[in-house]
Parts: C-alpha cells; structure tokens; sequence
C-alpha cells in the first residue's frame, strides 16, 4: 500500500525528491490508490462510506464494483437521493496525504511531472526537486454543470495575460488550465451532466479515453490521471437534456441510485441530515418519514420529478421550528415538537411538491389526506396493544381536551384524567419530560380520532378540541 503520513503529521519528513526515493513512497494512479483502499476496508470490515444511508445493500456493492473494476461512473436518479453525497464520500478511499512538486499547477506527482514548467524544474534540480504534501480534501473538484458551462471552465484556454507578457500562442505554458486538468490525481465530479451541452460534453471524450486534453489545436498531450464521476436525473436524462451517445459509451458504470427503501433507513436520514432547533421525539419524526414516503407513492404527486429527501429533513426542522416558536410565545423552557405542530409543513412546504396536472387545487386537500395516513399507521404500530379504551371513556364522559399550536405541555397534560393507560402510553414512546409526555399523549389522540373513535374539531384560533 501506499506509504502515506500519519493524519496526526500534517508535515512529512520527505521535502524533496531524493528524500521521498528514499522513503520507499510508491506511486500510484488515482483509481488503483481507490481500488487497494477499499480492498484493505473491504477486508478489514471497515465503513468505507460513512453517513451513506439505505444504500448498504443495493448502490454500494455495485459503486465498489465500478472501483474495483476502475471504470468512470455516472449516478442516475432523481432529486434528493444523496447522488452528491455520495460523490463526495468518495475521498475517504483516497489516501489522506500524497506527495506533489512544491508549487506546480496541476499538483503533479514528484516521480512523474507532466507540464513543460514541472519538466524542466525536475531536470534542473534532480533529487533537489522540492515536494509539498496535498491532503485528500484537495483533490476533490466538483462543477455543476449550467448553460453558461465552456469548454475554458472544464478544459481550459490560452491566458491572454501570458500571452501578453510576450510568449507565442503556440507556446503550451501560455494556456490557461480548466477544472479537468486542474484535478490531476483526483476526482472530479460534474452533477447533472445532462444540463451540460452537448458541445461542451464533447470536450471530455479525449479525458475520458485517451486521458488528455486538446485547446484550441494545440498539440498538448497532457496524461491526465482522474476519476471523472458524474450525476443525473432521468428526467432530464430523456427529456430537457440528454448525455451524448459517445459519452455515455465511455462511462464504465451507470448506476441506478434510490429513495430509501426501508422506514428506518428513511428516518436516519432525517436524524442525521436535519438541524434540529427543538427535541422532536422518534414518533413524531416517523410521522414525517411516513408522510414523505407516501407522497413517492401517491399518484397525485409527479413521480418523475420525485418527492426529495430534503422535503423530509425540511419538515422535520420547520416542526421543530414550530415547537420554539410556541415555547417563545408561552414561555415553556423545554420546547418539543408535538404532532399537532406537523400542520405546519403542508401550509410551509407544499412548493417543494410537484404535482400531476389535474391535482391543481387540490394540493392542500392532497397534502392533508396523507399527512393524516402517516399519522394514524404511526400511531397504530406504536401503541399497537395499549388499550386505549378507558381514555376513550375519559374524553367522552369528562371535560374535552384542548391541545393546539398555543396551548403548553404543562396545560394540557393538566387537562388529562389520572389514568393509569396515560403513563402506559407515555412509557411506550419513552416519553419523560412534560413536553415528550404531552406530544405522546396527542398522538394516542390524534390516533383515535382518525380510528373514529373520539371526535374532533379545529377552530379558527388554532386550538384542536378532542371531544
């Protein structure tokens, strides 16, 4: 393997050619350094790909596959997917120091320089070549692709500054390097390389096969050493753009990413990606995960377009939000988010939904429906077992139960009868606190009204009666 500085050495001992010959360092192109790193985490049972989430079983064995293999790879799939994410994980396989010649511009390796400059540097001072270390985070580029994307941006130009300092045009050091080339040992990542034209995807055919680059006629035979790795959406895939046909051929992988499969999977996301201002407790987080699973499925939604995982994370911040909000107005030190404040999503986030042509105005009538759907399976597999029967009773026989978006944890856990079901259901969502207790409580009583069980009604001031 790759002798690499210790991350708690940021400063190698090897500062020069001769050192670093005779360090033993061995080099490697980029794609074998990514293939023997996820071999040895392979083997050592090591998380090659930390806070990837619902791929476990389906994109990575296939992404490690295309690594083994050393093919270029383009991600397909629609929005919010964790396509980028992913790209970007890929530098943890890189390893975390390697050796360049001290200034150069294309971060070349001390034991193979490929600019005219770094020739010549290397012939002139021999072992005294002086050598800098690049951590992995610096190889690492990424350019979405837009209309206004050049060939300049991605390959490079002639620098009119060089050329006006008086050398030739036909002079290689008076060009002006891209993105590509500027990426020389590492990864470069274009997300939604359909929006790229199709002049410019031209400009990376040689990149890709002969691994050179060509400006403007000049004879430049740069050996590039990249992985060049890619994302789209199959919508613009097929329709608002496309990926040219030779491009495509030279991709070795097409990998199809997706929306987490499992439930769980689908609520780490959230867990993990959301900035939660507010405690907002695992039932109610459910909740959203189920609302956003079965917008993907329902049939008024655009499944072309897809429903994002930033919606779910959006939705879980904007409750949370909701929950500060009310304990500022009220006074309540601890602020937990309750499922009476998941109203507040569809009135806040039904723009981040694309829906099918006929649904218009009919989205809140939408939203709302499957808002309560994930609501009642959330509160059925939660407190599945727990007769609720005797609080049935209590709200039936006894004063109604007042909750709402103004209405503290302190004054409605006062509201409720002593019942011994009340602590059962508390004990079930491990609900301790006064505000976890209160946000269980409504969604045992949220859970019952929409079982027909108790009734309901929801006045202009925002309070909610469960009578």
């Amino acid at each position: 393997m790759t002798q690499s500085p210790s991350s708690r050495d940021p400063h190698p001992r090897a500062t020069t050619l001769g050192e670093l010959r005779a360090s033993g360092h061995v080099q490697k192109t980029v794609k074998n350094e990514l293939r023997d790193n996820l071999l040895d985490a392979l083997r050592e049972g090591r998380d090659a790909w930390p806070g990837i989430l619902g791929f476990e079983n389906t994109v990575l064995p296939q992404i490690e596959r295309a690594l083994l293999a050393q093919h270029d790879v383009v991600l397909l799939g629609e929005r919010g997917q964790g396509k980028t994410r992913l790209l970007r994980t890929l530098t943890t396989l890189l390893d975390e120091w390697t050796p360049v010649i001290d200034g150069s511009e294309l971060g070349e390796h001390p034991y193979d320089p490929i600019t005219p400059a770094s020739i010549r540097r290397a012939a002139e001072l021999g072992d005294d070549l002086p050598v800098s270390w690049r951590h992995r985070s610096e190889r690492y580029s990424e350019k979405l692709a837009t209309p206004d994307t050049s060939v300049a941006d991605l390959v490079g130009d002639v620098d009119p500054v060089k050329v006006a300092e008086g050398r030739s045009l036909g002079d290689p050091e008076t060009i002006h390097f891209g993105l590509v080339p500027r990426t020389h040992r590492g990864i470069v990542a274009i997300n939604e390389l359909p929006d790229l034209a199709e002049r410019i995807q031209v400009s990376l055919l040689n990149v890709m096969e002969e691994r050179d680059i060509q400006i403007r006629g000049y004879t430049v035979r740069l050996p590039l050493d990249v992985l060049l790795v890619a994302s789209a959406n199959p919508e613009d895939y097929t329709n608002r753009g496309r990926i040219i046909t030779p491009l495509k051929d030279r991709f070795g992988a097409e990998i199809r990413t997706h929306y987490p499969i499992l439930l769980t999977d689908e609520i780490a996301v959230i867990e993990q990606e959301a900035d939660l201002t507010a405690v907002v407790p695992p039932h109610v987080l459910e909740v959203l995960a189920r609302f956003t699973r079965l917008l993907r499925e329902s049939p008024s939604v655009d499944q072309r377009s897809g429903v994002s995982a930033r919606f779910a994370v959006a939705a879980a911040e904007t409750v949370g939000a909701a929950a500060v909000h009310r304990a500022a107005v009220l006074g309540e030190s601890d602020p937990v988010a309750r499922p009476v404040d998941t109203q507040t999503i569809v009135d806040v986030l039904r723009g981040k939904v694309e829906f099918e042509s006929g649904e218009e105005g009919r989205e809140i009538e939408v939203l709302n429906h499957l808002l309560r759907r994930a609501t009642a399976d959330t509160a059925r597999d939660s407190l599945g077992g727990i007769d609720l029967g005797p609080l049935v009773t209590a709200v039936e026989q006894g004063e109604p139960v007042i909750t709402g978006d103004r209405v503290t944890a302190k004054v409605l856990l006062n509201e409720l009868p002593d019942l011994p079901v009340i602590d059962e259901i508390a004990e079930r969502l491990g609900a301790t606190s006064d505000g976890e207790r209160a946000a269980a409580v409504e969604l045992a009583l949220e859970g019952l009204y929409l079982a027909r069980r108790i009734g309901k009604d929801t006045g202009d001031d925002g309070q909610t009666v469960y009578s």
